[in-house]
């Protein structure tokens, strides 16, 4: 299916005919300005901010204001479109641009209300903290105001310009993150799903990690027959947008000296989400006063949020943290206004959404929202009195919503000097939850996680949706700050995180049933205690690694298999030989995730049956623009492997499935033979030709690409990668399209404490937004080669190195 975007902007733009004379026109009119002087009434004094040779903008400014505001000036100067795009997509106003085909999207976010908790969020603000919030904003609104005729391209295209840039924009940024980062809601509702389809029973059985005599236990008083399967996939075609990908899944590492040849901490960190056109990601230096900082920063906030100032360094990963609940409530027949608690009647707050639609007349959206937060599923207006068919009226309670401290925890983390500075930074950080990991140049490591991590009533672990009339579900406030998982100069000597569980059942609190397997976590382990001392080298190497622990588990069931035809002797002897490592050119590769795949839908066929929707939902396929993966992905491998050995064809016994296998050696047989089909029509007969690359690739989009009269001009790719969900170097697919990659390493940065000039940092595509900077690509190859560019940070260095150097200047000097 095309991408949603491409008949309206076809529509709308005649971009079939869109001149490439006027584009290039155009781009070259907007191409930031990365040399002269400027004058600015904003500014206090004077700031210089030198490009380096890799589009690395290093801000000196000799105050915090100026310092921001050139933040903010050059986050516009480069990713405006990305900027506008991100807000749009956060607060429900993509129809104004796109027209009714992104009307859908427009009515969950204006539903989930990120925008609304935005603007509340601003009051909350501490002094210090409005102030960098009004310098940053001040930066790119001066920007904006000052290039009205040379905007980038993009908004030629689309017949607009944006609107001033606002406080609750950068916040509502923070909390698009942290939705990304947030999928509980989505796997409450799949569970529930998949009980009202196949029971309880059978549903506990497809518990990766959970003991299977082990019953479910549903909330008393919640019938989940036919519950919400629309809010579910009504937004099949909106999920490639904004460059996000799975659950936030991501590595980080730490050594002390002790197993390094500098004899210091080396810390590396590389998070995964999606890769898009421009990146997520832009590198920055702020060095002004006390602050001197470098890494990588969000365009849309002030400050750097991994990296490194002259004392500490830190990384980041995903805490996989239960921080959202779905609450059923009950609505008064006489008053759709009034919801019940506790045998009463309350009033439901009321908000009155406009949503304005180019092209088309304004869509009112009217948003109920209980104590639990807002109502998210599809509901009709309020004045109408009546209720959908199989629709429960479902609330969401996210932490997002109610909190959203990071950008302050930010401005501290990245003044922080030593690890009781660096801990404090933390009490602010809320959301998302983050597994962060920490080294100074005294040789000390540590990790904590923080944010904010509901405390629930007795045991419960929030794995359905709840009753919201009874009171016995609700929240008794969180995780005390020195309570959270936290370890300091560990006698191990390191401390990894790969999304995996992190704590045992010995910790007296709640954090998740939707850990990520532990896979990645246990290949870093390998690698780092492999022997020997390591160098920065070796983290890059290991940050590069494509090996497949699942397949070690799972090649040897293929090799078991009596082979019928040459076609299937010749890919046993190719797994036979083969070293387990997921690279491009890797045949092995190829035959062991098709195989892989073909054998987990027959597994869960039997339980599940045809219902392909649910099944998706259940492999990790995420519901709605802001994130595409769920909660669930990754976590049917140790499922599949468990069951692999165990051998049991019970399983089977009861198969939904009519004409499907009744033993093991049947479906394994099945998937084999389904696998070598799928591979011949896809690649042909010849098995050398079946290369993991040519089934396995990634582009890069840009929204505008998926327009074929652009296309060249936006999109880069596609490129051949490897790895898997599985791997250190990431390569995740979704279930519905298992050729294309949608999340990869986003960033990598390899931080070497004994001299932080040696320190390496990439991502991709480019620092640039606009397609025909040459940074807006130039990223690309080095990615894929896993390899860095140096992380400059002396100012002689960057000297040394500079593409240009902008000064700005208030009007009077």
């Amino acid at each position: 299916m095309a991408p949603w975007w491409r008949k309206p902007l076809q529509t709308a733009g005649d971009l079939s005919g869109f001149a490439a004379g006027t584009f290039r026109l155009l781009s070259r009119r907007s191409l930031p300005q990365k040399q002269g002087t400027l004058h600015l009434s904003e500014l206090h004094e004077p700031v210089e901010i030198i490009t380096d040779h890799y589009g690395v903008p290093h801000i000196y400014a000799q105050n915090e204001d100026d310092l921001y505001f050139a933040q903010g000036y050059i986050h516009a100067q480069e990713r405006l479109w990305q900027l506008e795009l991100n807000r749009r997509i956060g607060s429900g106003r993509l129809a104004e641009v796109f027209g009714p085909i992104a009307l859908e999207a427009d009515r969950f976010s204006r539903r989930l209300g990120m925008h609304r908790s935005a603007i509340e969020s601003v009051q909350q603000l501490t002094p210090h903290m409005k102030r960098i919030l009004d310098a940053y904003t001040l930066g790119i609104n001066t920007f904006m105001q000052n290039n009205q005729h040379r905007l980038p391209v993009e908004f030629s295209i689309l017949r607009f310009k944006p609107t001033p840039w606002t406080h609750a924009d950068s916040l509502q940024w923070g909390k698009m993150i942290g939705w990304n980062l947030s999928g509980n809601w989505e796997t409450e509702l799949t569970r529930a799903r998949l009980i009202a389809k196949i029971g309880v029973e059978r549903a506990a059985k497809l518990e990766a990690g959970y003991d299977p005599s082990h019953p479910l236990i549903i909330p008393p008083g919640v019938a989940y027959q036919g519950i919400n399967a629309g809010l579910l996939d009504q937004y099949e075609r909106l999920k490639e947008l904004a460059g996000f990908g799975m659950l936030g899944g991501s590595n980080n590492w730490v050594v002390d000296g002790t197993m390094t040849t500098t004899g210091l901490p080396i810390l590396c960190n590389d998070p995964h989400l999606g890769q898009a056109a421009p990146s997520i990601w832009f590198e920055c230096h702020l060095n002004a006063g006390d602050i001197d900082v470098v890494g990588a920063t969000f365009p849309g906030a002030p400050g750097v949020v991994i990296g490194h100032n002259r004392d500490i360094a830190w990384g980041v990963t995903n805490a996989v943290s239960d921080v959202q609940d779905l609450y059923v409530e009950k609505f008064n027949p006489d008053n759709p206004h009034q919801y019940e608690y506790q045998g009463k009647w309350e009033e439901a707050k009321i908000y009155r959404e406009v949503i304005n639609v180019k092209g088309a007349d304004p869509v009112v959206e009217d948003v109920r929202v209980t104590r639990h937060g807002p109502i998210i599923t599809h509901l009709p207006a309020l004045d109408s009195g009546k209720s959908e068919a199989n629709e429960l009226p479902i609330a969401i309670r996210w932490t997002g919503l109610e909190q959203c401290n990071i950008a302050w925890s930010v401005q501290k983390i990245n003044r922080a000097s030593n690890w009781d500075e660096f801990r404090d930074a933390l009490r602010d950080w809320d959301v998302p939850p983050q597994n962060f990991v920490y080294a100074d140049r005294q040789g000390n490591i540590g990790y904590i996680m923080a944010g904010a991590i509901p405390i629930r009533p007795g045991d419960q672990q929030a794995l359905l949706p709840s009753p919201g009339w009874t009171g016995e579900y609700e929240w008794q406030g969180y995780i005390p700050f020195e309570e959270l998982p936290q370890t300091f100069n560990p006698d191990q000597h390191f401390i990894a995180t790969a999304n995996n569980r992190v704590i045992d059942d010995n910790y007296p609190y709640y954090i998740s049933n939707e850990w990520l397997n532990g896979y990645r976590a246990q290949r870093i382990r390998d690698l780092l205690t492999s022997g020997g001392k390591l160098s920065p080298s070796d983290m890059a190497r290991i940050q590069a690694d494509r090996y497949s622990i699942p397949a070690e588990e799972i090649v040897p069931y293929i090799l078991q298999i009596e082979p019928r035809t040459p076609h299937e002797r010749a890919a046993q002897d190719i797994l036979h030989t083969w070293n387990h490592v997921l690279s491009p050119d890797s045949i092995g590769a190829a035959i062991y995730t098709t195989f892989l795949r073909k054998i987990a839908r027959i597994v869960l066929d039997a339980l599940i049956g045809d219902d392909q929707e649910l099944l998706n939902s259940y492999l990790g396929v995420g519901a709605t623009i802001l994130a595409t993966m769920n909660g669930y992905a990754s976590r049917e491998r140790p499922l599949l492997i468990r069951l692999l050995k165990e051998h049991n064809d019970d399983w089977f016994t009861d198969s939904v499935m009519r004409n499907g296998p009744r033993t093991w050696e049947a479906a394994l047989r099945a998937a084999f033979e389904a696998t070598l089909g799928e591979l011949r029509d896809r690649r042909g007969e010849n098995i050398l030709n079946w290369q993991y690359g040519s089934v396995h690739r990634m582009t890069y989009n840009h929204p505008l690409g998926s327009v074929k009269a652009l296309e060249k001009t936006f999109n880069r790719g596609p490129f051949a990668v490897g790895g898997d969900i599985d791997t250190v170097n990431m390569g995740a697919v979704s279930p519905q399209n298992p050729d294309t990659v949608i999340t990869v390493p986003s960033y990598r940065q390899i931080l070497d404490l004994s001299d932080l000039t040696h320190s390496l940092s990439g991502h991709a595509p480019g620092q640039s937004g606009h397609p025909n900077s040459p940074h807006y690509d130039d990223f690309i190859q080095m990615w894929l080669d896993v390899r860095h560019h140096p992380m400059l940070f002396e100012r002689k260095h960057i000297e040394t190195l500079a593409e240009g150097t902008l000064s700005l200047h208030p009007p009077h000097q």
